[in-house]
């Protein structure tokens, strides 16, 4: 496991460029360009030199990152930002009575027990697909069931072992150890199951899966993998619909060949439909104030295009736009329904194998 001083030579590759504030959510909304990943390497660097303490200030600003990886995908240095902030919390969360409260409540034991609070799943069916549905998946289990509808038509069963938790919680918070240990339950699990491939509709979760290093098995979204298949849905009502994209997708060609599928559906692309909802995870609680401008805006975007529903890929963001339209609709206010592009698919009158 590497630590801070590591990366040295990474972050002096930084040559303060800028790029990172033209891509950066939280610098767009806050101007403090230590909300930005060169503001950061700066204080980093300061404290491989001993100039700075890594201390609850800079942590601070370490929280104050949506992880959305924007500045690491335009960084002419190819720095990996997010590693580098993660290790840097790990580090800060080693020696601390908050790091001790984190390690206890993401531990196995504490963190399934809670998720068990929550989960309503029925016992799933045995086949030949192994399907991930992640750990928000246990709070809102309607998505698992319209998987399992989809899936139904084209003859496919699922398989859904008892995995731990993808990860990026963990990884989030700097709980470097608890990654691991997830990381290889899960791998190991996955790799012993009948199928020749994994499902996942959580875009978060994939994009973790992608990153296990020893995963013998091809990791599919469930979104490409519906595209792919000789598929029809047919609304027998009209519905205009918009789509958020979540940092975490890389590819959303989905969309337009699902949509090609669909009949009596108009797609509406809101302004700057993969900009970051702002939520993400812990975010959501360490900077409040952010949270909340950010969701507002992704909502007032989403309901400026006069769509009647907002689909995505990413539980996290299905919860950050609608803290956004309680926002800019209040609470009872009328708003666009908000759910996972399967569930909505799985809504439709018909779903028809074509030739």
């Amino acid at each position: 496991m590497k630590e801070l001083k590591d990366y040295a030579d990474e972050i002096n590759k930084c040559s303060k460029c800028g790029l990172c504030q033209a891509v950066c959510p939280i610098y767009k909304e806050t101007g403090n360009d230590c909300a930005v990943s060169r503001g950061k390497f700066v204080m980093l660097d300061g404290v491989l030199k001993g100039d700075l303490k890594l201390n609850k200030t800079i942590n601070k600003y370490l929280e104050m990152c949506l992880k959305c990886g924007k500045c690491t995908d335009f960084c002419p240095s190819g720095i990996d930002v997010c590693e580098i902030f993660r290790t840097a919390k790990h580090e800060y969360l080693k020696n601390t009575l908050e790091g001790k409260l984190i390690r206890f409540i993401q531990s196995k034991a504490v963190f399934k027990n809670l998720l068990k609070i929550f989960n309503r799943k029925k016992s799933s069916a045995k086949g030949n697909t192994l399907y991930f549905a992640g750990c928000a998946e246990k709070i809102f289990p309607n998505n698992t069931y319209a998987i399992r509808d989809i899936l139904k038509v084209l003859n496919f069963e699922t398989n859904e072992p008892d995995f731990d938790c993808c990860g990026v919680p963990f990884l989030a918070s700097g709980n470097l150890e608890r990654y691991n240990e997830a990381m290889e339950y899960n791998t190991r699990l996955l790799n012993e199951q009948n199928g020749d491939f994994i499902l996942t509709d959580c875009t978060s979760c994939e994009n973790a899966l992608k990153n296990y290093p020893n995963l013998n098995k091809k990791v599919t979204n469930t979104s490409d993998f519906i595209a792919q298949q000789n598929i029809k849905f047919i609304f027998k009502e009209k519905q205009t619909i918009t789509f958020h994209k979540p940092c975490h997708l890389k590819d959303d060609t989905f969309l337009k060949v699902i949509l090609s599928k669909c009949e009596n559906i108009e797609y509406r692309e809101m302004e700057n439909y993969d900009d970051c909802c702002g939520f993400a995870g812990q975010f959501a609680l360490t900077n409040r104030k952010l949270s909340l401008a950010l969701t507002k805006k992704k909502a007032k975007n989403a309901i400026n295009t006069g769509a009647d529903i907002i689909l995505t890929t990413c539980p996290a963001c299905i919860l950050g736009i609608k803290q956004g339209l309680i926002q800019e609709c209040g609470f009872f206010g009328k708003q666009p329904k908000v759910m996972y592009f399967s569930e909505f698919l799985s809504k439709a009158d018909i779903i028809q194998q074509t030739a």
